[in-house]
């Protein structure tokens, strides 16, 4: 099962169908343009961006990280990227994207 984060970013162009398109990412039914935000795998990494279509694979579904962000297309998960970003700079003054969206949650 995907672990999604309580308060999700959604884009803007997502939210009109944010249910339906969270519903089909569980059910690992294709869609076309629908990009997820998630925790990156490699602690190198902030955040990273994959196709809900390559959670079709079992493997890749089993081992997704923490889905953070849900947009409609690749433009805006880049937008949802850089949103989530600023937003730990702003509040923390360094980058530890992990660390602020758990520090979110409580």
């Amino acid at each position: 099962m995907l672990t999604w984060y309580k308060k999700l970013y959604v884009g803007d162009n997502a939210k009109k169908k944010k249910n339906q398109m969270i519903h089909k990412v569980n059910h690992r039914k294709l869609q076309l343009e629908v990009y997820l935000v998630t925790l990156a795998s490699n602690p190198e990494n902030l955040l990273e961006i994959i196709s809900s279509n390559q959670l079709i694979q079992k493997t890749i579904y089993r081992r997704c990280p923490m889905i953070v962000g849900l947009a409609a297309g690749y433009w805006e998960a880049l937008e949802l990227v850089q949103q989530i970003v600023a937003e730990t700079y702003e509040a923390q003054k360094n980058t530890d994207v992990r660390r602020y969206l758990e520090e979110q949650l409580k």
